[in-house]
Order: C-alpha cells, then sequence, then structure tokens
C-alpha cells in the first residue's frame, strides 16, 4: 500500500500527455474527444509505457476510459489541477487575488481531490500513481499552494486510494520550503529545464543532473522521479534565445536525457508529447506553445527519429 514501484523506471518510457489540438483548451472547456484521443494513443503506444496526466477534467477521464476499453499498456499518473490558495507577488506576470476568489479556489481545489479520489478508485489497474499538483509552490507560481495545504491534499489522498502520492515540482522548493511536505509523500517529482535557465545544449545534461543531485542529496532515502524535462523547438526571446529552440537540439538534450536516466534507474517524463497552441501568449512563437515530440497535427518531429531509431 502507498509503495514506491523501484522497476517503473526499468519498464518503459514515460511522457507527459495532454491531447489538446487547435481550438482545443481546458480554459474553455474544450476537450478532445475520444477518438482523437485513440488516435494520440495509438502514437504514444509505440514508444511510451507511462503517461502523465495534469488534472481530473473530462479530458483524463476520456483518456482513462480509452484505455480501459481497449485494453492499453499504459500506466498513468493523475494529477490535481490546483488553482491559487494564495496571491504571489513574486510572479512576474501577476498573481494577485481577492479573498473571496482564493476561498472559492480552495473549495474547487477539495473537489478536484474528490475526483482524483474518484478516479483513481473506478481505474486502479490504469492510475499508477497520483499527483497533488504541479508547480503550485515555487517562488513565480501564479496558482500558489502553502504548504499546510499540499499536505492536508496527501493526507487526504492517502486515506482512501492505495496509489502512492507525489507532488510535482521545480527543483528549488524541494531544497528548502518543500521539507515537511516530502515527509508525507511516497515519493518526490521533480522538473528541471536548463533551457528555461539559459543553459547551452552543451551543459544542459549535466545542469539536470546537478538539479537531481540536490534533491537526493536532501532526501538521501526517499525515491524520486523526474516528471518534466524537455526542450522547446521555438521560442520568440520570451526567456529562452530562439537560438537555443530547436528540433535539432531538443533531439540532442531528449536523447541524451533517455540513455542516462535508464543507465541511472530514474524514471522520467519528457515534456512532452505534442504541442499546445492554447498554451501562453497569442504569439505564434511562444515557447510555452512548441515542447512536443509531435507537432500538433501530429506529425513527428526530429527527437522521434533518434529516440526510437534502434528499435524494431
Amino acid at each position: 500500500m502507498h509503495n514506491y514501484d523501484k522497476s517503473w523506471a526499468a519498464s518503459g518510457n514515460a511522457i507527459c500527455y495532454s491531447g489538446y489540438r487547435a481550438g482545443q483548451s481546458p480554459e474553455h472547456g474544450i476537450f478532445p474527444s475520444a477518438l482523437e484521443i485513440g488516435e494520440d494513443l495509438a502514437l504514444l503506444q509505440q514508444g511510451w509505457k507511462f503517461l502523465r496526466l495534469y488534472d481530473c477534467t473530462a479530458h483524463a477521464e476520456t483518456v482513462l476510459q480509452v484505455i480501459e476499453e481497449q485494453q492499453l499498456d499504459f500506466k498513468v499518473m493523475l494529477g490535481a489541477n490546483m488553482t491559487a490558495e494564495s496571491s504571489n507577488p513574486n510572479c512576474p506576470w501577476g498573481a494577485d487575488f481577492d479573498a473571496a476568489t482564493l476561498a472559492s479556489n480552495r473549495i474547487a481545489n477539495d473537489r478536484e481531490i474528490d475526483r482524483l479520489i474518484a478516479l483513481s478508485l473506478r481505474y486502479p489497474d490504469s492510475v499508477f500513481s497520483v499527483s497533488i499538483g504541479n508547480e503550485a509552490s515555487v517562488d513565480w507560481s501564479d496558482h500558489l499552494v502553502p504548504v499546510d495545504r499540499l499536505i492536508a491534499h496527501t493526507l487526504r489522498l492517502k486515506s482512501a486510494i492505495t496509489q502512492p502520492v507525489t507532488f510535482c515540482e521545480n527543483y528549488v522548493p524541494w531544497t528548502n520550503k518543500l521539507e515537511p511536505l516530502a515527509k508525507e509523500l511516497d515519493f518526490i517529482s521533480v522538473h528541471t529545464y536548463p533551457v528555461w535557465e539559459y543553459q547551452s545544449i552543451e551543459d544542459a545534461m549535466a545542469y539536470t543532473q546537478q538539479n537531481l543531485q540536490a534533491v537526493i542529496d536532501k532526501y538521501p532515502d526517499k525515491p524520486i522521479v523526474i516528471t518534466e524535462a524537455g526542450w522547446t523547438t521555438a521560442s520568440n526571446g520570451r526567456g529562452i534565445e530562439p537560438s537555443n529552440a530547436s528540433q535539432q537540439l531538443q533531439a540532442i538534450y531528449c536523447r541524451e536525457l533517455m540513455n542516462w536516466s535508464r543507465e541511472a534507474g530514474i524514471l522520467t517524463f519528457i515534456f512532452e508529447a505534442f504541442d499546445e497552441s492554447w498554451k501562453g501568449s497569442e504569439d505564434p512563437l511562444e515557447p510555452e506553445k512548441h515542447w512536443g515530440l509531435w507537432t500538433e497535427d501530429r506529425q513527428p518531429k526530429l527527437a522521434l527519429q533518434t529516440l526510437f531509431a534502434n528499435q524494431g
């Protein structure tokens, strides 16, 4: 019960999956159909065993339904989508909320945990672990959740389901403010993005390894997974130099990342499967839109040619 399985890393590749196509977005409640998700999963099953989902909306429910109905060999990390329970003056794009909004968000987060529990119980064969949130404690977050509330969500989940519980976050908060939460989790989930921190491709893997080692040093007895690492293929210069974003660089980093994580025995989720044009600003070169190993219209990028070149 609630055990981290050391065989995860050896049993398959892992990728973050969000299936929103052109004109679809969670913000507008326009979700991919079962047919579209089936098409995506047919692509993903050629190289991937573990999928990470980010919320408990209709999107996640349909993914789990399709996996069960088609008896597909996927294991899902199911996540809760947390909204802000605190204002955050450190957020560069603004995260100042009135008391009524924050109170409403706390209720919404409790209901999201309700859905996370319900889906985990309904699909025990597919949901192999759950996450109480995504980047909800890092300094720049626009959906900041206090650590004591993250702990409360964790304890509630552990009392209701048998799957192991984690929290997905940038490596920095794990080294300080999240120590009380880490004690309650079954394993720690780390994000590392060298390209967001102005690293060249030559230094990228060493930087990823340093990020992870900082967390390992803090929690030497705690299992650790990488739940996001990747490289964008386009940028308008917002946070990432355009010259440091390309399919060639993505292919190099993802190949090195997967080779290293397999040798090190660390389950590592590539971010992400498909480009998502709904993300970020209206600028088509916004880097948030271009992390996929496939384009939004499901055309494979260069990385896929190199990642599986030696597989039958």
